[in-house]
């Protein structure tokens, strides 16, 4: 039976972990973009995150000043029963991690800009639920910054150009520029409706970022080809890794969406019994 302090505990600890650790699959593709990087200043860039993620690690502190906006993943089996609010314990555990982490409190209303300073408010944490099978709950949590999220795109294509999808990924990191802090990963989502797109090209950062298929390393090295490189100054590597989800849409519709991510790809997961 899960608890709702184990809910708030277990977000409180996976903030923690993305925030102050990347995973090993993202530490190896920076690894290898230095190991292959030519470019002078684009290697010094590159040896310089890779200090940082050791450092963060060592000091148990954030690798970034800009913590993100909470954004957790949900899987619920339908076999497990809940007798408590999930969203408030998810709630309670983002506000928990600001204060103890700490987080910086990146979340505040649209219009008046007034800071509740917990990172909590009107569909914030941003909660995605998915019901599965079994009796587990599984949370993934994604702190998402706003310097990548900002230049992150979504177009309304129409059906006949399919073939026109990797062009219109290369058109959005090309005017990003060095805005999003590159390298960077590329979450694609395909298909389904307007809001649906946006949706699969979050998750689709959540991949190992080793594992990619043909379509998806073609986009990436057509986005490399660009030259922006690491901090934009130049450089082999501008995208570490393109992903592709896809969703079923309307027969006269052809949803893309774009979700940038920085070289800090932050996520971390955990099961609950």
């Amino acid at each position: 039976m899960v608890e709702y302090e184990e809910v708030v505990s277990a977000i409180h600890k996976l903030f923690f972990k993305a925030e102050t650790q990347l995973g090993e699959d993202v530490i190896e593709v920076i690894k290898k973009a230095y190991e292959k990087e030519d470019n002078p200043v684009a290697r010094r860039n590159l040896e310089a995150i890779l200090r940082n993620i050791d450092s963060a690690g060592k000091l148990k502190v954030p690798m970034c000043q800009d913590t993100g906006i909470p954004v957790v993943f949900v899987e619920l089996g339908r076999e497990l029963c809940l007798d408590f609010d999930l969203k408030d314990a998810i709630s309670e555990g983002v506000r928990k991690a600001t204060k103890e982490i700490p987080l910086r409190p990146n979340a505040v209303h649209p219009l008046t800009r007034k800071n509740p300073g917990t990172n909590t408010g009107l569909h914030v944490p941003l909660i995605s639920l998915d019901l599965v099978e079994g009796d587990e709950l599984k949370l993934t949590v994604m702190p998402k910054g706003a310097g990548s999220e900002n230049v992150s795109a979504l177009k309304m294509m129409l059906p006949s150009q399919v073939e026109s999808i990797p062009k219109f990924v290369v058109e959005v990191v090309k005017n990003a520029k060095g805005k999003p802090c590159p390298p960077i990963f590329l979450g694609i989502g395909i298909g389904s409706t307007f809001d649906g797109a946006a949706k699969l090209a979050k998750k689709a950062l959540l991949r190992d970022v080793r594992q990619m298929d043909e379509f998806e390393r073609k986009i990436m090295d057509m986005a490399n080809e660009l030259g922006i490189g690491p901090m934009g100054l130049g450089g082999r590597t501008t995208v570490l890794g393109a992903y592709v989800e896809l969703g079923f849409c309307h027969t006269a519709s052809l949803p893309v969406a774009v979700n940038i991510q920085c070289w800090a790809n932050r996520k971390a997961s955990t099961v609950l019994r």
